[in-house]
């Protein structure tokens, strides 16, 4: 079979512009052939190459006193004690899961986790961030249902907990749906492992599943926008198996622990190709390959189709030469196919070769060296940090003043009935459906089920036998959270970006845990669109400022842009949504603090500024326009950071019953959640009086409902005005209603009723 003819219009429907396109021809100095070209369209796409992101990246705080690996290689890494670290990251499955639900979401999650174990640590939780369209879409209940389905069926199977998430509606991705997953894992500070083909001359083997047709081209799908065309793009949807990946999982850890690799990475987007190129552009190296020794599922593969295949559960390893016998003793062990598919070289270039024709499973013996024809012969760092790079122009949303210009006072308000309407709000209430189809106790390491605090707490063996070896038993406790509100950042990316940040480490510090580390996934719309490329910097900016004034590192994380779809007024893209994933760290296992109200008789207060009530971007205003307008909240992130502070060091002491951050619905929604989660009721008198939908419903930011002992309330104000964080009194916990001094009253059983049939309009 002869390769089609290359030229700028072949180029362009593998995504690459007419300059890309003369710009490879130019780094060669000649025509790229076929399979270069589909190299380039993987390497230089948006989802490998970061091309129109690179530049705002630059900008974000990547360093701190606990950070070991910061972006740049399969996961971050933060020292957590005691010669241990937390390995994780988070990355979007977005596109494949609109196409094909279940599998896309499924894939998601055993990426995610290679990229943690590829690191030397073992996964011990899952986590994921899900945006659907309108809860009334038709497509909005068979996409949620596919996708929660996958994420159960891969993470249960293999055996790690899923432990945390969230997920919210809206009508801006009816026609592209965010799936963001999150793995965290636990290694041995001297025992970590980095994607990098080092030592001239050492083996490269290929360890796992055999290579399919199955994800070919999924790397540049993910780069592009939807279209008519979108859902017949099954055939780059791959296909998982959970349990070939637990085996996989376990040989690499026993692999790792024997000492024998010089890099480890796994094959995701692109991936034969992108997991040796990144390897050997971190090395500086150069990598040979011979594809005739790919172990393959599929007949007649041509070399094309075996580097840009994105087959599950697959590894390349990089062995210290003379070790390979070793890597492929241990795989057989685990029933691994694994084989020495190429070598590490000098040259700085990436050089394919292959028999032309060949197909192992045709039975035919291996050619001889003399029948190989080079494919593919790239210099490593056109692939990599040569790679085109864009400043894109920006211009900001004409939209802006004329949704700020909405005045929420305007709207019909009864206080006793909008705040049952905004607990049974798919976007507020129970996401119990969801979280019982996830076996969040497996490895019994889960201390905080979820719906019970504002973050996951989790606790972690931390013992050599994590990867095989004698046990010496240690334990830390540490909480994960993921945070995005989209309707923020839609109204002001900055400063949607700034409460993004504060709020998922706010939810840390309501349970007690102090923040040490931050993952991203950053979902926009077009980077050819300028009023995009505004919100993606604006959104950079904000992260930024949030970070340095709370001091938490972005350690890992993934750009997603092109989440669009075309419509027939031009193209719909999703709100811009920076999602946040948080790990925090406990100084000791009581200092836990959970969200319900614990007993009658107990303080209850409000801490923070009482804030001005704004309504903008809100719950309330969605539920009565469908819209997001109105001028959003602002954030004071020097009282944020003082409130975090304070809220980690009252867990310490002991001095907090509960405590729970005021979000989507407000204080009352808040207030709602704390007497729901245990039964118990509060008498409370709510700021600014109770006559007004910004007192109940506002949802400005820094702020958390917290309650105590009446003997602690003392010790609680002095520490609070040590750390210049406001505190009001709101009055006290017990009985069975929830009462509004001067105001209504709601009985828990009433609420939890409204706040469990919450996602009954989506999923029945």
């Amino acid at each position: 079979m002869s390769e089609p003819v290359v030229d700028a219009a072949l180029a362009r429907e593998h995504g690459l512009s007419n300059e890309e396109y003369e710009r490879a021809c130019s780094a060669l100095g000649r025509v790229p052939s076929f399979t270069e070209l589909g190299v380039f369209s993987v390497m230089w796409s948006e989802h490998c190459s970061y091309k129109s992101s690179r530049v705002h990246l630059s900008r974000l705080p990547t360093k701190g006193r606990r950070v070991i690996q910061g972006p740049g290689e399969n996961a971050g890494v933060v020292d957590i004690g005691d010669g241990w670290t937390a390995v994780f990251k988070m990355e979007s499955h977005n596109h494949p899961s609109y196409i094909e639900p279940y599998q896309g979401a499924a894939t998601g999650v055993g990426g995610i986790l290679r990229d943690v174990f590829t690191m030397g640590a073992r996964p011990v939780a899952l986590m994921n961030s899900l945006r659907f369209g309108a809860p009334d879409h038709p497509k909005t209940r068979g996409l949620m249902t596919g996708v929660v389905a996958g994420i159960a069926g891969y993470g249960n199977a293999i055996g790690v907990p899923t432990v945390a998430g969230d997920v919210q509606f809206d009508s801006a991705y009816n026609g592209n749906i965010l799936v963001n997953a999150f793995a965290l894992g636990v290694a041995k500070k001297d025992k970590l492992f980095y994607g990098r083909a080092a030592g001239v001359g050492n083996p490269i083997l290929y360890v796992g599943a055999r290579t399919g047709r199955d994800g070919i081209h999924g790397a540049t799908m993910a780069s592009a926008e939807f279209d008519e065309e979108s859902e017949a793009k099954r055939p780059t949807v791959q296909v998982g198996d959970p349990f070939m990946e637990k085996l996989l999982l376990e040989a690499c850890l026993e692999i790792f622990n024997a000492n024998i690799l010089e890099g480890v990475q796994d094959m995701g987007a692109a991936g034969l190709t992108s997991s040796t190129v990144e390897m050997a552009g971190r090395a500086g190296t150069g990598v040979e390959l011979d594809l005739d020794l790919v172990p393959r599922r599929a007949k007649k593969l041509l070399p094309y189709e075996i580097l840009l295949s994105e087959s599950q559960e697959r590894m390349v390893m990089v062995a210290r030469k003379g070790m390979e016998d070793r890597v492929l003793e241990i795989c057989k062990k685990w029933d691994l196919d694994a084989c020495v598919i190429g070598r590490v070289t000098d040259t700085g270039r990436w050089v394919i070769k292959a028999t032309p024709g060949y197909d192992p499973l045709s039975g035919e013996p291996l050619p001889s060296e003399d029948q190989k024809k080079v494919f593919v012969d790239i210099p490593v760092p056109v692939l990599t940090d040569d790679a085109p790079k864009y400043e894109r122009p920006c211009v900001e949303d004409p939209r802006k003043q004329e949704r700020f210009a909405f005045d929420a006072s305007a709207l019909p308000f009864d206080g006793k009935t909008d705040l049952l309407s905004l607990l049974s709000s798919p976007n507020v209430g129970s996401r119990a459906w969801v979280y019982r189809q996830y076996d969040h106790i497996v490895r019994v390491g889960t201390a905080v089920r979820p719906g019970a605090a504002d973050a996951a707490v989790i606790r972690v063996f931390c013992d050599d036998s994590m990867t095989g070896t004698t046990p010496m038993p240690r334990e830390k406790w540490l909480a994960v959270k993921s945070d995005c509100n989209g309707r923020f950042c839609e109204l002001d990316p900055k400063t949607g970006a700034q409460m993004a940040v504060a709020e998922v480490c706010r939810n840390l510090a309501c349970v007690g845990a102090e923040a040490i580390g931050l993952t991203d996934c950053l979902n926009f719309g077009s980077a050819q669109r300028p009023e995009i490329m505004a919100q993606f910097r604006d959104a950079i900016d904000g992260m930024r400022d949030a970070c340095l004034a709370l001091d938490v590192p972005i350690v890992s994380g993934n750009v997603s842009l092109y989440n669009e779809t075309e419509g027939a007024d031009g193209p719909q893209a999703i709100l811009p949504t920076p999602m946040l994933g948080a790990v925090g760290l406990f100084d000791k296992p009581n200092d836990v603090v959970t969200m319900g109200f614990k007993r009658s008789g107990d303080v209850v207060a409000l801490l923070g500024p009482v804030g001005e009530g704004a309504l903008g971007g809100s719950e309330f205003v969605w539920t009565k326009t469908g819209k997001i307008q109105g001028k959003p909240p602002t954030i004071d992130l020097a009282m944020e950071a003082r409130l975090q502070k304070l809220l980690v060091s009252l867990a310490r002491r002991g001095l907090l019953s509960s405590a729970h951050d005021c979000a989507e619905g407000g204080i009352a929604v808040a207030l709602a959640e704390c007497t729901i989660a245990t039964n118990t009721g509060a008498t409370v008198s709510v700021p600014n009086g109770t006559s007004t939908a910004s007192a109940l419903f506002g949802e400005d930011p820094t702020r958390v409902i917290v309650s105590f002992l009446p003997q602690q309330e003392e010790l609680v104000r002095r520490a609070a005005s040590e750390a210049a964080v406001p505190l009001l009194v709101l009055g006290k916990t017990g009985g069975d209603s929830l009462s509004l001094e001067g105001g209504p009253s709601w009985t828990v059983y009433e609420l939890a009723v409204a706040h469990a049939k919450a996602l009954e309009p989506v999923v029945g």
